[in-house]
């Protein structure tokens, strides 16, 4: 066996089958490369589900991390630490709301979202006690809890995990007429994401979120923004709802807050939503922790400066002008996303996903397939333009083979 295959073979062995990754071993990154433990390089073009927008390495994040390693890490939230205030206080300046609820993965966020909404809908709209209804979008994606996978119209997520938690209404994702049919006196929240990443970066007709905006402010119903990726720069905004002007009454974040450093996730809400919670009813042992606050807060500060908006709207629509000239030549079906964020259809009769996806790698380009048909494409914002092209000659030669 090679290297690679060695390694592979021993996790194989001994982890649990969660997962299909491609077969190469990644030993050590900076900006928008990888480097494998055999020497070769790779030019990563998923930045780890956008949870690396600020690339490998960056040496803001590592100097901020390295620096906060050196005093304390944890303290549990037993204690106060002297990160955490300015962490909050940043964190929800950047988001235009007042208090933050910090976490550690996406979908602990999520599941600290579920919980604020019922506990706001029983505490002060005043459903009945257990008749709390969460409205959410078909082929939605946010995490893989069991609560979460409840609400999945993934048949792979949802499979053999239940019994299911009640208390969601699916509907159609962009269909505001199916999305007011579905809201009753009951219903706490609307929870979408902005731009569905896992189903293929699947973008909503244009005022449908502004639509849900006023929808759910007329009905007394929070409207709850998942920008786990669509947030913090990938698509030329600090939040994806801004391309509508859109406030939400909750944001969930996670992923490139922590800067592909540390997890980092949180809610960030009003007080008149996050100030249901009381001492004991929720926490985290991790959540809002020092390191994680110190990395949080670099990250809130290089996103204060809208570089990184900026290179994704500018490279985005580069991005987009090269791939929507690759429709039409008999390979790729459609192209959808936003900012430095692609989903690509790729023809039955050159292949699957997946299969691209490993004929890309051997061409030196790192992406991931999702539903069969579609690869994403979603670089670190730190990527240069001679790299993206780079990148996109290599997929025009494997979509031409």
């Amino acid at each position: 066996m090679t290297t690679t295959e060695s390694s592979i073979a021993a996790a194989e062995a001994h982890s649990a089958h969660n997962y299909h990754p491609l077969p190469v071993v990644v030993a050590s990154a900076e900006g928008a490369w990888m480097t494998d433990i055999e020497g070769r390089r790779f030019l990563d073009m998923l930045a780890g589900y956008s949870a690396l927008n600020f690339g490998h390495g960056n040496r803001r994040l590592i100097d901020a991390a390295k620096a906060q390693l050196e005093r304390v890490t944890l303290t549990s939230r037993a204690f106060h630490h002297d990160r955490f205030a300015d962490f909050c206080c940043q964190l929800a300046e950047l988001c235009g709301m007042e208090m933050v609820l910090p976490m550690n993965t996406g979908a602990e966020a999520v599941e600290t979202a579920v919980k604020t909404a019922r506990k706001w809908g029983y505490r002060v709209k005043g459903v009945p006690d257990g008749q709390a209804k969460i409205v959410v979008a078909r082929n939605n994606f946010h995490g893989r809890t069991t609560t979460i996978v409840s609400f999945s119209t993934d048949a792979e997520a949802r499979a053999d995990y239940g019994p299911y938690t009640p208390g969601f209404e699916i509907v159609p994702y962009g269909d505001l007429t199916a999305l007011d049919a579905a809201v009753t006196d009951n219903t706490v929240a609307v929870l979408l994401e902005p731009i569905q990443g896992e189903a293929g970066v699947l973008v909503p007709p244009t005022g449908y979120l502004a639509g849900v905006r006023e929808m759910t402010r007329e009905r007394n119903v929070l409207f709850i923004a998942d920008e786990i990726q669509s947030g913090l720069g990938r698509t030329g905004r600090t939040f994806a709802c801004e391309h509508e002007g859109v406030v939400p009454d909750m944001y969930i974040l996670g992923k490139a807050l922590g800067g592909g450093v540390v997890p980092v996730s949180a809610v960030v809400s009003s007080t008149g939503v996050l100030g249901v919670h009381r001492p004991g009813e929720h926490g985290s042992t991790f959540g809002g922790n020092p390191l994680a606050c110190a990395v949080a807060l670099e990250v809130i500060a290089m996103l204060r400066t809208g570089e990184f908006q900026q290179r994704a709207t500018e490279l985005g629509d580069h991005l987009h002008a090269e791939l929507n000239l690759l429709i039409g030549g008999g390979a790729v079906e459609a192209v959808r996303g936003r900012g430095l964020w692609a989903g690509v259809d790729i023809a039955p009769s050159h292949g699957t996903g997946r299969q691209i996806s490993e004929k890309l790698m051997d061409q030196g380009v790192l992406v991931k397939d999702t539903h069969g048909s579609t690869i994403r494409i979603a670089p670190p914002l730190v990527i240069s333009k001679e790299d993206l092209d780079w990148g996109l000659d290599r997929l025009r030669a494997v979509l031409q083979s």
